[in-house]
Formats: structure tokens, sequence, C-alpha cells
């Protein structure tokens, strides 16, 4: 009798058998990749792929990483496990470098191990801050997948229940190419969603306690507002004492060249009350965490802990992932390699029917397709030359292509013509009736 586990087939099969069909998995043939290396994985079959997506944009300095491994093996070693319970010194140096890079006053650090758990433990401290359930968030946004954080996610792909704890108003803004306000200038656009907003404030009951946004929508497809949107929101925000949350769990730590923040493309009135991080900052490991200045951190008047958030394992990961990512100014070369990579693919992609827009900053790009069969289409044809990339958009027609930080040029000329056989591969196909759109399939 063979054995069950030799096959990549029986791993599909005993996978299926053991897990939620909601748990999806990319490709005809799902891979299984048994180790990586700088900007390239490998599959249990041998095959070399160049990695365009980093497991959804978290390996974010390089696949094993030297610094990182080392700080893994040398912290496993010693302790790997205590609480929050105890004092822990790679935390509070975690910690001290976050709050300082943050450009959130008087700041304080709390850690989670995902930026679901991040964006929930935000949610928590603004309503109990404000005594308010009522959140503000943007129409196409992604903040997660528990109870709180699906009850303020604007995607009607990834929000499986309309229940709630929370009463959520959602905003216009988030998508500058489409919806009634995309005819408009920049400028304009920009005031059309400050009077949207004054608006729904006129119209709400009570006191709103927070505004949660991403800088840049990571799952919606890698859509933003014009800049200075924010900036523009948050004047409005005070009037009424409400908070601001910055969901930088895909766009901070550089990824977007100009700025290390998304936020801080907005400029204006300073920085966010709260902002939110995972994914990148830990490589790999399991690492979230919100930043709030001192008074909102502090405002819960009931004892808590975290049990594997801070843990001594991911913050030493972090800690050496954040020093490597600051020593080699990878969001320099996210800013120079993404600006390169993005005209690339412009270039590549023009004239081609299947292709709607190419738009992004740093090393987050996306490719917004005519329809999300051709995008499954083109993700198929990219692993069969050797390209990872990620998919996902309102409708899922949005190829997303969020390499490492540290891809060089090389890379970056390699992936834009992997991906450019593959567009041409895959032309638009047949439109076909709508239907009701299924359970959530990606992140």
């Amino acid at each position: 009798m063979s054995d069950p586990t030799s096959t990549h087939r029986s791993l599909h099969d005993r996978h299926a058998d053991v897990l939620p069909d909601w748990l999806s998995l990319y490709y005809d043939r799902p891979l299984e990749l048994t180790h990586g290396e700088g900007r390239h994985v490998w599959d249990a079959d041998g095959n070399r792929y160049l990695d365009f997506f980093g497991g959804i944009l978290t390996t974010m300095t390089a696949h094993a990483l030297p610094e990182v491994t080392k700080a893994v093996s040398e912290q496993a070693g010693r302790i790997i496990h205590t609480s929050t319970l105890y004092l822990s010194r790679p935390m509070v140096e975690l910690a001290e470098r976050i709050a300082a890079l943050s450009g959130i006053p008087d700041a304080r650090v709390f850690f989670t191990t995902s930026g679901t758990e991040a964006n929930d433990a935000a949610l928590l401290l603004a309503t109990s801050y404000r005594r308010s359930n009522q959140i503000l968030a943007m129409r196409n946004s992604y903040h997660g997948r528990s109870f709180t954080t699906v009850g303020i996610t604007g995607n009607r792909s990834w929000s499986p229940t309309s229940l709630s704890p929370l009463q959520t108003l959602y905003l216009h803004g988030g998508i500058r190419h489409s919806g009634p306000f995309a005819h408009l200038s920049d400028a304009e656009f920009v005031d059309a969603c400050v009077a949207d907003l004054r608006d729904m404030l006129n119209q709400t009951s009570r006191g709103v306690a927070a505004l949660i946004a991403e800088p840049v929508q990571g799952v919606g497809g890698f859509t933003a507002p014009p800049d200075g949107l924010y900036a523009a929101f948050r004047e409005v925000l005070r009037e009424h004492g409400i908070l601001w949350i910055s969901d930088e769990v895909q766009t901070g730590w550089g990824r977007t060249g100009d700025h290390f923040w998304g936020w801080q493309a907005h400029g204006g009135s300073g920085a966010p009350d709260m902002l939110t991080f995972a994914k990148g900052i830990g490589n790999g490991m399991a690492i979230g965490g919100v930043v709030a200045r001192a008074e909102v951190m502090n405002c819960l008047d009931a004892n808590s802990i975290s049990t594997f958030g801070g843990s001594p394992v991911t913050m030493a990961a972090a800690n050496a992932n954040l020093a490597y990512l600051l020593e080699h100014d990878l969001q320099g070369n996210a800013r120079r390699v993404g600006g390169l990579l993005i005209e690339r693919l412009r270039a590549a992609t023009a004239g081609l029917d299947s292709v709607r827009d190419v738009r992004g900053r740093g090393l987050m790009i996306g490719i917004e397709l005519t329809d999300a069969a051709t995008a499954g289409l083109v993700l198929e044809a990219a692993r069969e030359r050797g390209l990872l990339i990620g998919k996902g958009g309102l409708d899922g027609n949005v190829l997303r292509i969020a390499p490492p930080l540290s891809l060089t040029v090389a890379e970056a000329e390699e992936g834009a013509a992997l991906l450019e056989a593959a567009l041409h591969q895959a032309p638009p196909q047949p439109s076909r009736p709508s239907r009701t759109p299924q359970p959530a399939r990606e992140v």
C-alpha cells in the first residue's frame, strides 16, 4: 500500500477532508510550498517560482532572511513563551521602535497575533473611549475575518453575515475610478466625499466612535483615493471628537515607497489617533498590533492580557526584520524598483483589451482586468511560467502584485516579462449573467 502522504494529490484530498470548504486554495492544482530563499519559493515537486505576492504581503524583506532566522533560532533556544504577565525585553524594545516610528504622540503599543486581531482591539478601544458602537468605514474595505471586523468590511465578497455588534456607516472615497464621484477632478472628488461625510454625521443618532480606513485598500484591489482625502476627513472628525484609525496592515513599513505609513500620503492634520499593523513586520511570524495615543490606549477599565501577543520569538523576529528593513533602506528600494515595475507593466499591458487599469504605489501594484474569469486564467498562466501573484477586487478581477521589498531590478524585469506573457495568453472571457457572490475565498 502506498504512503498516503507521498503524492501532491493526496495532500489536497486530505486538506479537503479536514479543513473548511471556505478555506480557499489558489490554482486548479494547489501548490504545496516547501521552502524559499530571497524572492523565490519552491514547491513539493521541485519547481521554482518568483514570488510576487509574499504570502499575502507578509514576507516583507525576503524568504529565509538570515538575520530573522538567526534571531528566531537564538530566542527559541532561550525561551519560547512567557505571556504578557511577565516583563519581556524583546517586546519592550520593539514597542519603543514602533512608537517612535508611528508619528503618534505619547504612543502606546499593544501586540496581537494578526491584523484581524489588531483591528478588533482598535475597535474595542475606540468604542470604549467614545462610549459608542457607531463606526465609519469605507466602501469596498476589508479589515479582517472576526465577528467585529467582518461587521466593518465594506466588500460584499468578504462579509458572510450582516450580524454585528457595531452599527457601521459606509462612506464614499476608497475607490477613485468608480462610483458616483468618479467623473470629478481630484479636488472635486475630495470635496464631494467630505460633503458625504458631513451629511452622514448630520444624520447619525449619537456620537460616532471612529473612522477606520485603509490608506490603500488591499483585498479591495489596491484602490486608493486622491492624496489628501483622509486629511480632509480628519478635520471634520476633529470637529466631532471622532477618532481616526489607519489600517496599515498592508500599507505599512514602507511598502508604498514614498512613505513609511500609508496615512502619510495624506499629510495635512497629522497622525491618526490609532494605527494598526501586522503582516510584513514579522516576515511570516504571526504578529499584529495597535499603536494609540496613551489617553486612548489606557481607556479600558478592566484587566486584560495577551497569551500569545508579544511572544518572545515573534518579537525577536520582528526586531531583526525591522532593523534589516531600515538599515537597507527597503522603503527606498520599494520606491525605485516599484516605480520601474509599474511603468514596465503599463507598457506591457498597453492595448490589451483584457486590462482596464494598472495602478499602485511602490511595491503594491494592481492590474484591473475586465472580469474575474480572465483574472483566474492569468493567475494560472503566470504560475505555469514560474510567477506567483495574488488576486482581489470587489469582483475578483484585480491581479495583486506585492513582492518582498528587497526585489531587484533584474527580478522586476523578469516578473514583468512573465506577467506580460501570461496576460497575452488569457484573452477576456465572454460576459456571463451575474450571480450571487460566493463566500470569501482568499485571505
